[in-house]
């Protein structure tokens, strides 16, 4: 973590500092100096970081230098951010001072030229604080730097040794089947696929990629499958290399030449004999362990391996990362290798522990057995590991000391078990590594939101912007990142699009993180807080996490809270916060009180200087945020969700001026947001704002104008928030909106109706997904053909007018069309026909082209969906929805009959639920039924049970 932590330090010195030295700190003691040299020390410390990390795991002496050093770093960002917060400070000043109209209106005025200069006076002096603080810290950085000479640390500097990397174990393909238990279907398929006759890639060679995280059993399955009789059979040529890392063209194009290979390291030669040696014969290679995502390398031995082997070749390929899979081209191939079963763990478990003992003796630690084998969590190098260390265990307190155990404190399995995971940590950037680090302040099994957790990683400044252009710097490239090399697992994804939302760590990598932050990142429950708890909250902790603290105050000693960088409870309901506590918690950056039973912030909260994240979520009894929140100008993200009680944000949020992400969704009671939001220029995420037209001195619509809102936005539009006049102010086509929301009040007093209100909300054109709900109006809006890239369109209740023509929104993938009470007919105009002959019209037209899901719900009227008479796939230019695949139609009581083209489509899943007449039309069996599978044999339906 102290490589990430200084590149970023450096970062900011370079920025930030430099910037505001050459201005008022310029001539303030020796300051400008001080930071030069700081810097210089700061650049040569980093040259050695790596080695020094490396070291550390086994170097108590070497792990207490790194923590010194992080020490001083983590002192020397706070002194920035004192630089930063008094020139934000500065900045709302003269923004109130030069009258911004936005502004409110300060109401001490006649004050306030006295207030001023004693503001000037107190400016002079916070100068000077800085000053002395940074020549302290670079006499104590210099110390730091000095020491670092007994360690005799290698440097990563060009032409200085590079640090030495961890050993990666070889490997081959002979394979102890005794000791193999489960992976029976996974064998079954990977065997399938390397004896199938043809390649799924029309071409002569399969490459198979199998992807899973270090441990999970990724060779011992590719040695069953090269081991096997059939493959043996099948294939001419037979070669296993391990690749490891670095990737070595040479080394590999050897090994698979055998007795062939040339004594030169020429590359073209060793190519040359490669391909010779594989010449016209059927041959399956194993690159096991590839670590390189590099093409470049990749393409020397590709080309030669395609054009040699003979038709039904295959590469089998062993890898922790999905890059791998993705630069080989070979993702529809692949094989993502999950955890074990208990079961079968218990199996490997039992064979490691009891294979030399008495029978007996396994039925004695049965039960301790089973519950040892759940800190596997499927892993079976963890299950090897611990069965090996039970092997020579008789006494039933040792077994209940592994039990009792965290898994790190088994001197064994940190040696096996984490060694795999040592190997793709070290593979990881600094700026990586400390993001996955930070995932130590989650409890184990808890789903961690993608957005919420790239948040949390640039409130402590590890990824610069979720959105930076800066290659491999932002937050949705490292989550990717992290995702690609197996470290986070069971992901739920956006049905529509396929974007991972969350995700969770397998028990193990938490071990694993946790292990290697156990002196910063602290995870405590209630009964842990006892009189002892201040020598537990050791005064290296960065990062507490506290759980199952019920009904009463937020209860920890404040003694050793100073150095504190987020404080996150979990599964808790406190109900009130110490006003002691939050003056302590001077350095805290990310403060998540989400899950709990809090009335109200204490004041004091405006004394945090440093907090860029707040997460009040589901607090359903909060009523008000205190005026002081409005003070923390450093604050970046803001979660309310689900605060059901809050009526209204305090007045001054505009003074919020690095607020980049509010979150209100669900705040059932707040009816509107006040004036200065609209001053929140860095906002870029605003999931429902809410816009109420009947109170003048609130947030308006047209005051999203200022706003540099990007990716998401929902709109409650109220009263007479639905003038056109007002909402045309908003100009949402100059803003980078993905995903727009429009929710029409179903009772509203406006003097425009909905279809004005939507012409004028005309969104950005590159707008992907769309929902208006209770939209009253006789027509749709006027740009909504010019949605050239609209993917999901959602449109719910209200609406009096017949369908317009979606289908010709040529991207448009899903479409959901619900609780339309008016809708009695669906013609063909809603394909984009004008009438019934007009597919006779010889130009070639697609209809839904994109289309993949259909859903009509609650649509209690309708009656008809009207076919294309005549119509034939063959005889038409036409074509109507060519890549249709899910149906839904719930709650559609009056419907009749589906129209045939729908039985013309590839559909494969038509779902009727709540629908009687259809659900009558279509039973199992009948007329209806033999014509749907004559058409369409792959069909699958689901009706009611």
């Amino acid at each position: 973590m102290a490589d990430a932590l200084i590149s970023v330090l450096l970062e900011r010195l370079v920025s930030i500092t430099y910037e505001y030295v050459e201005g008022e700190l310029k001539h303030v003691l020796n300051v400008k100096e001080d930071v030069e040299k700081f810097t210089r020390t700061l650049r040569v410390i980093r040259a050695v970081l790596e080695d020094a990390e490396r070291r550390q795991v086994t170097d108590q002496a070497v792990k207490i230098w790194l923590d010194e050093l992080k020490d001083i770093s983590y002192q020397m960002v706070d002194v920035l951010d004192e630089w930063n917060t008094d020139i934000l400070k500065q900045q709302v000043e003269k923004r109130e001072r030069e009258g911004d109209p936005n502004a409110l209106v300060t109401k001490k005025k006649v004050r306030f030229s006295r207030c001023f200069c004693f503001g000037k006076v107190s400016r002079v002096i916070l100068r000077r604080d800085i000053a002395l603080k940074i020549k302290y810290l670079n006499d104590k950085l210099t110390e730091v730097y000095e020491e670092r000479k007994k360690y005799q640390f290698q440097s990563k500097e060009l032409g200085i040794q590079q640090p030495q990397q961890p050993q990666r174990p070889q490997t081959a393909s002979f394979v102890d089947i005794s000791e193999i238990f489960g992976r029976e279907n996974e064998k079954k398929d990977l065997i399938t696929n390397l004896l199938s006759d043809s390649s799924a890639e029309g071409k002569g060679l399969l490459i198979i990629p199998i992807v899973g995280m270090g441990g999970m059993g990724k060779t011992t399955l590719t040695q069953l499958a090269y081991n096997d009789d059939r493959v043996k059979s099948h294939f001419e040529i037979r070669k296993w290399v391990c690749v490891s890392d670095p990737f070595d063209e040479i080394k590999i194009a050897k090994a698979i030449s055998g007795d062939y290979a040339p004594s030169s390291n020429e590359l073209d030669e060793v190519l040359q004999c490669m391909s010779r040696s594989i010449q016209g014969k059927r041959f399956l290679l194993v690159l096991d362990d590839v670590w390189t995502d590099d093409p470049k390398k990749w393409k020397q031995l590709k080309v030669p391996l395609f054009q040699s082997g003979a038709e039904g070749s295959r590469i089998l390929v062993t890898t922790r990362k999905l890059e791998v899979a993705n630069m080989m081209r070979a993702t529809r191939n692949m094989i993502n290798l999950g955890g074990l079963s208990d079961e079968y763990c218990l199996s490997i478990f039992n064979h490691m522990a009891f294979s030399d003992r008495d029978g007996h003796e396994s039925k004695v630690f049965g039960d301790i057995s089973k519950e040892i084998v759940k800190k596997c969590k499927g892993l079976p190098l963890a299950a090897k590991t611990l069965g090996s260390l039970m092997q020579n265990k008789t006494k039933m307190g040792e077994w209940k000391e592994v039990l009792n155990s965290k898994i790190w404190d088994l001197e064994t399995v940190e040696q096996e078990v984490f060694q795999p995971l040592f190997l793709s940590y070290y593979d990881l950037s600094p700026t990586i590594k400390c993001c996955l680090l930070y995932c130590a302040i989650f409890p184990k099994d808890y789903e961690i939101e993608r957005d919420d957790l790239i948040n949390l990683w640039m409130a402590q400044d590890y990824v610069i912007s979720k959105k930076s252009e800066e290659k491999g710097t932002t937050g949705d490239a490292v989550f990717d990142n992290l995702v690609a090399r197996s470290f986070f697992q069971d992901f739920e994804k956006n049905r529509n699009t396929g974007t991972i939302t969350s995700c969770k760590m397998h028990d193990i990598v938490h071990d694993f993180v946790q292990f290697l932050t156990k002196n910063e990142c602290l995870i405590m429950d209630h009964t842990e807080c006892t009189t002892s708890e201040s020598k537990l909250l050791g005064d290296k902790v960065r990062h507490l996490t506290l759980r199952y603290f019920l009904d009463g105050p937020l209860a920890i000693s404040s003694n050793n809270c100073q150095k504190l960088r987020t404080l996150a409870t979990f599964d808790s309901r406190i109900t009130t916060i110490d006003s002691n506590l939050i003056l302590q918690l001077k350095c805290l950056r990310t403060l998540n009180l989400s899950g709990n039973s809090i009335k109200e912030l204490p004041e004091e909260i405006g004394e945090l200087k440093h907090l860029r994240h707040i997460d009040l979520s589901f607090n359903c009894i909060l009523e008000k945020l205190p005026d002081t929140i409005c003070g923390l100008y450093n604050l970046s993200t803001l979660r309310l969700v689900w605060c059901s009680e809050l009526k209204k944000l305090p007045e001054n949020m505009g003074n919020l001026i690095n607020l980049k992400h509010l979150y209100v969704l669900l705040c059932g009671r707040l009816a509107s947001f006040p004036k200065g939001i609209g001053r929140l220029t860095s906002l870029q995420t605003l999931d429902l704002c809410h816009c109420d037209g009947n109170n003048n001195e609130a947030f308006q619509i047209g005051d999203l104008r200022k706003l540099n809102l990007e990716g998401s936005l929902a709109i409650h539009l109220v009263g007479d928030a639905t003038d056109k006049s007002e909402v045309e102010k908003a100009q949402l086509w100059d803003k980078k909106l993905f995903h727009l929301t429009v929710y029409f009040e179903r009772q509203t007093n406006s003097s425009s109706s909905s279809v004005e209100i939507l012409n004028a909300l005309r969104p950005h054109p590159d707008l992907e997904s769309l929902k208006i709900l209770y939209h009253n109006g006789t027509t749709w809006p006027n740009w909504m053909q010019s949605l050239h890239n609209l993917r999901f369109l959602t449109l719910v209740g209200g609406t009096q007018c017949e369908l317009w023509p979606l289908g010709k929104l040529e991207y448009l993938e899903t479409l959901t069309l619900r609780s339309m009470d008016g809708v009695r007919k669906v013609g063909v105009e809603f394909l984009g026909l004008e009438d019934q002959t007009s597919f006779r019209i010889r130009s070639p037209q697609i209809l839904f082209p994109k289309l993949k899901r259909l859903w009509f719900g609650l649509m209690l009227n309708w009656e008809e969906w009207e076919g294309v008479e005549e119509w034939t796939k063959e005889d038409s230019e036409i074509t109507i929805m060519p890549c249709l695949s899910q149906l839904t139609i719930t709650g559609c009581p009056l419907l009749k009959a589906l129209p045939d083209f729908v039985f013309k489509t590839p559909l494969q899943t038509l779902r009727i639920l709540r629908s009687e007449r259809l659900l009558e039309r279509y039973q199992e069996g009948n007329g209806e039924w033999a014509k749907i599978s004559a058409t369409n044999p792959n069909i699958r339906i689901i009706r009611d049970r």
